[in-house]
């Protein structure tokens, strides 16, 4: 089998580059990852990010995207992968980052020098903007606001795009950087999503946009995966039905083959084909769900994902959830709930309480009560998502009224954050399943967090579900796997779905274990008291809303 082929997934994370190699039978063959802050600290970011002088920005750099790249392909030299076999490379960015190329990106792009790596010959020349927004960005409220007055309000975006105006989509932020710094956008000749950047770069030309990443831009028809003209020029302009590109993309295509330059300075093949990257959401999904299964991701953000039946309805109002698109087929949709003070608020309270170590944070929720005798804690130290723009810390009594955090226990605080983290998630499932979506079966957790065992426990006993973990490398592998159905779909000429790809890969990996692990079983007890928390957590909530000034 040492020509047998192999596919490359990338994940471009806020943190981090991760890269998986399967096998034609979907067995990982290789794993590596960089870390933006500690292997590449001369970008001075702090957690993959940096904070800009306005309130809310959030950006990152692309040259550090660009140098990662390379840095990631010498790891898997280093390690002994055969590039050579890799026949397709697919994978995912951070959702809602956006990358804004010059009128010269497409003849840089085309003439990558294979002696130099991407950064020096690609930055800053093929940029307008040399730090890209990413979904951590909150500065652009006004324009949100703006875009939702325009369409006729909030629930009317949200039945065009899947989603109302948020801060971190694309239309939102293209529409802030066209205002403030407009002689820099009428220079950008093309707008990317970082999952299509990425492929940009391999195929050596400005890469089309996956339709299922376009669904977090407030640009997309989330029902036709068309864009929608009046929305595209409202936040860029007449001009940004051309610099956008053409109709979003869907998986299982190939945009062309792997560049020269990647053939002489790394040794891919030639015949290596280049698919679509989608975003980090749909690629967890894509890498670990089946039907019935809801996903918990617990990385730097907190994200559920449930893979529902095709619906042309639209978020139920007031549940902030998102609509998006599939990947690989017109059969499904994504139904998401996202919210940004996950693991760096988890590891705050761990800090602050827990002396650092998370075996004494462990300890300290096993140490108090399912329902922490009433007492709720909400942890927001960015402005959240769900709810929109609150920030800050505020704890609630049994009886509902607000204390001062300095008041109440230290040792109450590690299960008051996930026990608030989880109830929200909770109290908002039933609003974004369909009426016709099958019930759920388990719930199948992913991220840095998922590997407690205190958290997973806590978790089945909030949802009321079993607690699986992939012995998976989730959004990367996701991405893998959209490689490998590119290339096999081009091998039976355009035909196949995913689905039938999938039924052909047995139930264990190479070992013989269970893809799916279960690790967690739900207590009937302490579900029975989470439920009856719910109606308790939502008014609390509301005063936080009320307290931060932010509306729904």
């Amino acid at each position: 089998m040492a020509d047998a082929p192999l596919f490359l997934g990338l994940d471009l994370s806020t943190q981090g580059l991760k890269a998986v190699v399967i096998t034609e039978d979907a067995q990982v063959t290789h794993e590596s990852a960089i870390n933006f802050d500690r292997d590449l600290p001369h970008y001075g970011t702090t957690n993959g990010a940096i904070k800009g002088p306005d309130e809310g920005e959030v950006t990152s750099p692309v040259k550090m995207w660009l140098e990662a790249m390379d840095v990631i392909v010498n790891k898997m030299k280093d390690a002994g992968v055969n590039l050579s076999r890799i026949m397709a490379i697919s994978g995912d960015g951070q959702q809602h980052g956006s990358v804004f190329w010059s009128g010269d990106a497409e003849r840089l792009l085309s003439n990558l020098n294979p002696s130099k790596g991407l950064a020096e010959q690609l930055s800053p020349a093929a940029f307008t903007f040399q730090r890209s927004p990413i979904w951590q960005d909150s500065s652009t409220t006004r324009d949100c606001r703006e875009l939702e007055e325009f369409v006729g309000g909030p629930q009317v975006l949200a039945d065009i795009t899947g989603s109302r105006a948020y801060e971190r989509f694309t239309g939102n932020q293209i529409r802030r950087l066209r205002r403030i710094y407009p002689a820099s956008y009428a220079a950008t000749s093309r707008v990317s999503l970082v999952s299509s950047f990425m492929p940009s770069l391999f195929v050596g030309s400005i890469a089309p946009i996956e339709v299922s990443d376009a669904s977090g831009m407030n640009l997309m028809n989330v029902v036709t995966c068309k864009w929608e003209d009046n929305l595209l020029e409202f936040c860029g302009g007449p001009e940004l039905r051309e610099k956008i590109g053409p109709e979003p993309v869907p998986g299982g295509t190939v945009l062309g083959q792997i560049s020269s330059y990647w053939v002489e300075r790394y040794g891919f093949n030639p015949e290596c084909s280049i698919a679509p990257f989608t975003g980090d959401n749909p690629a967890t999904v894509i890498a670990l769900s089946s039907p019935g299964d809801a996903i918990l991701s617990l990385g730097t953000s907190t994200t559920l994902l449930l893979s529902i039946p095709p619906t042309s309805e639209p978020p139920k109002r007031f549940t902030s959830s998102h609509l998006l698109s599939h990947p690989t087929t017109l059969d499904a949709h994504i139904a998401m709930l996202c919210y940004k003070n996950g693991a760096l608020a988890r590891e705050q309270v761990r800090d602050k309480y827990a002396e650092r170590d998370w075996q004494k944070f462990n300890e300290l929720v096993e140490a108090t009560v399912p329902g922490n005798d009433g007492l709720l804690g909400y942890y927001f130290p960015l402005p959240e998502i769900i709810p929109p723009n609150v920030e800050g810390t505020f704890i609630f009594d049994k009886d509902g009224n607000p204390v001062d955090e300095a008041s109440v226990d230290g040792k109450v605080h590690p299960r008051a954050i996930l026990e608030s983290q989880f109830l929200s998630i909770r109290s908002r499932i039933d609003a974004i399943l369909p009426e016709h979506a099958p019930p759920l079966q388990r719930l199948v957790v992913s991220g840095g967090s998922s590997a407690n065992p205190v958290i997973r426990q806590l978790a089945a006993d909030v949802f009321g579900m079993r607690v699986f973990v992939a012995g998976q490398q989730g959004a990367a592998e996701g991405g893998a796997h959209l490689a490998r159905f590119a290339w096999w779909r081009a091998q039976n000429g355009g035909r196949g779905s995913f689905e039938e790809l999938q039924a052909m890969d047995g139930d264990e990996d190479a070992e013989g274990e269970e893809r799916l692990r279960l690790v967690a079983e739900p207590n009937p007890k302490n579900v029975d008291i989470y439920d009856s928390l719910i109606p308790t957590y939502r008014r609390c909530e509301d005063e936080v809303i009320r307290a931060c000034g932010a509306s729904l």
